[in-house]
């Protein structure tokens, strides 16, 4: 332990990183000169599966640490739920805490099984800093005034539920700046077409739901794309508006019976990998490949 004392403060900070913060905090007890490092650690992981912790504890845990956390900037805000009595109460109790550190990266993943979960309304008002945006089966809420993520660079949104398709589209016009964006999209989101209209945009992964209706789909604007991944192994609908002529990347699986716009749209395209997906059918002991 003393070599590893001996180390710069802004290593021992990297190295405490990379720990959930239960353990984090937990260095406190080793000696005098830690026993308020773990407060300036730039970035936090929460897990309410650690240990098995009871989640009241866990919840009382999370809420004294970030409260007596004194970084002026806290570069990534990790939360792992998964606990059935996880709800956005506690969601907007520590989003609100950490509203002044200038937060860089928040992460919020739930359980798969637990995918009511209704994120809080200080997700749009108290996260104006971030850069990168992750959210996993939760439900987006609807907001009546408006909001932005001026310096948002990075979102993905998976198997993430929403009041309909006007949130996303408020949600994505808000990220001026927004370069990369991942939707994969989950049954009974709420979602016909899912409207992707960000001039700045540079790299798209869209997966599309199974079991899409005939109406669902994808609507794409984005003239600056430079890389491109679409899997929908269901769908029929997919809409281009203007042609990539930045496109160099593509990845396309799909299991459209005509993709001639799609195609043409990124004909400047330097590598590709197109894969037709073929959707097994039985009808009346027959069966039939499309």
């Amino acid at each position: 332990m003393d070599m590893l004392s001996q180390l710069p403060e802004a290593l021992l900070l990297r190295i405490l990183s990379l720990l959930p913060a239960k353990d984090v905090v937990a260095t406190m007890v080793l000696s005098k000169q830690w026993e308020f490092l773990w407060m300036l650690v730039p970035k936090l992981v929460y897990d309410d599966s650690y240990q098995n912790i009871e989640y009241g504890r866990f919840s009382r845990f999370v809420h004294r640490s970030l409260t007596l956390h004194e970084a002026p900037f806290l570069d990534t805000l990790h939360l792992k739920l998964g606990k059935t009595s996880c709800g956005s109460g506690d969601i907007r109790v520590w989003i609100k805490t950490v509203d002044k550190r200038c937060l860089r990266e928040l992460i919020i993943k739930i359980d798969s099984n637990k995918s009511s979960v209704v994120l809080p309304v200080s997700l749009y008002t108290c996260c104006r800093m971030l850069v990168t945006l992750k959210l996993k089966n939760a439900v987006l809420v609807d907001v009546t005034s408006s909001f932005s993520f001026p310096s948002l660079k990075k979102l993905s949104l998976v198997s993430m539920k929403y009041p309909g398709d006007e949130l996303i589209k408020t949600f994505l016009s808000s990220c001026p700046v927004l370069e990369d964006l991942v939707v994969k999209r989950c049954l009974d989101d709420n979602l016909l077409i899912l409207t992707v209209r960000v001039p700045s945009l540079k790299c798209l992964v869209l997966h599309n739901k199974e079991d899409a209706g005939l109406d669902v789909g994808f609507m794409i604007d984005t003239p600056s794309l430079e890389c491109l991944e679409i899997f929908d192994n269901m769908g029929v609908l997919c809409v281009v508006k203007n042609n990539m002529t930045k496109i160099s990347k593509a990845n396309v699986c799909f299991s459209y019976a005509h993709i001639e716009q799609l195609m043409g749209s990124i004909s400047s395209v330097k590598r590709l990998y197109l894969c037709r997906i073929h959707i097994l059918l039985v009808v009346s002991s027959t069966v039939l490949y499309v």
